[in-house]
């Protein structure tokens, strides 16, 4: 059975949220769809980066009315108040939403990976509509928890999966969908982060350093072990420490991983294993240090049959660091692999291409001619913001959300969970939601928070 949210963590949440959450009424996620000419009332939460280009896109379909990041400065509030001047400002999303709590209609969440889960899960149980950046959360339980969540609230979400709304992702599941390469058994996806600092020139925590006056370091820190502020960790080399990031793996997984596990219906995997490496050849002992991810892994899933045993078992191995699939033989001239994509290996032929909704391309050449009787199947997207914009005012879930991202960001971060254990084939029981034959892994599945941090 999946694990019930736990109780005391609920209560640990701070008293001005939990007397929202035992006095407001069902308003916000009710609202849309009773009024389907009124603008959303938005709210975004992590404005600098991909959540600056997020809540612009919200603001182009409704209005925007609070925004909240840890970083006053440019490149956080300060930079996105002059977008937004009539916004209100927050540094904290807890005060946010025990503020303007009845006001706010859906939230964006683009902080980094590990407050996702605690933002989210306090937005839908007020009942707000959430978009969550990819990965959706930091651990595999919180996965769980905000897939559980949004089925519980009926309030419409979305993960930040833009590829999902390209036409070339569902081209290329209705290509696979065809049979047209076969059946397929083994598919390999890759990306050529990490771009930035961890493994092995970065293996100790930095010194530290002044924290600037624009930045909120315990908002920053949020339900993660608390340690003192440097340059290292914000603005973006977050991604590479374990406590903040999921590594090249949950940076581009969700991008990647999601075309095979949409095209071949793969559920949850039955087990995992990954390698690292720090020199790129894979010779070495499968060594990790406790604070940064390594410099490139390979990472096997195993899937079991599905569809009745229509659809075989598929194995998928996963690359990064540099690490790429073997080059396919059918490829000639001009053809190469991209630097971040999918291949799947067929019985009669291959298909690869890039993340994001890339655009299939067939091996061999003849198969390009026959794909051209393959008819559409799947209706095509009015764009990936506005498919959750839609649903939120109509109710209907767009592709990617909870329902599916949750656990599709489950099978990722198997994989990141596996990079604790290099070298261990980690068997999987998704029910049960634990690894069955490494039991010291299991206190990965999701860490403990910090005081007055909670799901």
């Amino acid at each position: 059975m999946h694990p019930p949210l736990d109780r005391r963590s609920f209560l640990g949440a701070s008293a001005g949220a939990l007397g929202y959450f035992f006095t407001a009424d069902a308003y916000s996620a009710m609202r849309a769809a009773d009024s389907p000419n009124e603008k959303l009332r938005f709210a975004g939460i992590g404005v600098g980066g991909k959540g600056s280009s997020d809540i612009d896109h919200a603001g182009n379909l409704g209005e925007v009315i609070a925004i909240c990041d840890i970083d006053e400065g440019e490149r956080g509030l300060g930079g996105k108040a002059k977008k937004f001047p009539m916004a209100k400002q927050y540094v904290d999303f807890r005060k946010m939403f025990d503020e303007l709590g009845k006001q706010i209609d859906a939230v964006t969440i683009s902080t980094p990976d590990h407050t996702h889960a605690p933002a989210a899960v306090m937005a839908m149980r007020m009942k707000k509509h959430a978009y969550v950046q990819k990965p959706l959360t930091h651990s595999v339980f919180e996965a769980r928890v905000l897939r559980d969540t949004a089925r519980k609230y009926g309030v419409c979400t979305q993960m930040g999966n833009q590829g999902s709304a390209e036409n070339g992702l569902r081209r290329g599941v209705e290509l696979i969908q065809s049979g047209i390469i076969g059946p397929v058994k083994e598919v390999h996806v890759w990306t050529n982060r990490p771009i930035w600092p961890q493994a092995p020139k970065v293996t100790q925590r930095p010194p530290e350093e002044d924290c600037p006056k624009t930045v909120h370091w315990e908002e920053f820190i949020g339900p993660a072990p608390m340690r003192p502020y440097a340059k290292g960790y914000h603005p973006f080399a977050w991604r590479g420490w374990w406590d903040f990031g999921t590594g090249a793996l949950g940076d581009m997984g969700c991008h990647i991983i999601d075309h095979p596990v949409w095209a071949l219906k793969l559920g949850a995997p039955t087990s995992v294993e990954s390698r690292v490496t720090h020199d790129g050849t894979l010779n070495e002992k499968n060594e990790l240090n406790a604070e940064t991810f390594p410099k490139a892994a390979i990472i096997t899933y195993q899937f079991p049959a599905r569809d009745g045993g229509k659809l075989p078992p598929v194995t998928m191995t996963w690359y990064d660091g540099g690490l790429m699939p073997p080059t396919p033989g059918e490829m000639s001239g001009d053809q190469r692999l991209p630097d971040n994509g999918v291949l799947y290996v067929g019985s009669k032929g291959k298909m690869y291409h890039s993340s994001h909704g890339g655009m299939p391309q067939l091996l061999p050449g003849e198969l390009v001619e026959q794909a051209k009787s393959v008819a559409p199947t799947m209706e095509r997207s009015p764009g990936h913001y506005e498919e959750w914009y839609q649903a939120c005012k109509s109710g209907k879930l767009p592709a990617a959300s909870f329902d599916y991202s949750g656990p599709m960001t489950e099978t990722v971060l198997l994989g990141v969970l596996s990079l604790r254990a290099p070298g261990h084939r980690l068997l999987w029981d998704s029910a049960e939601l634990k690894v069955t034959n490494h039991a010291v892994i299991n206190q990965y599945i999701h860490a403990e928070y910090r005081m007055g941090w909670s799901l």
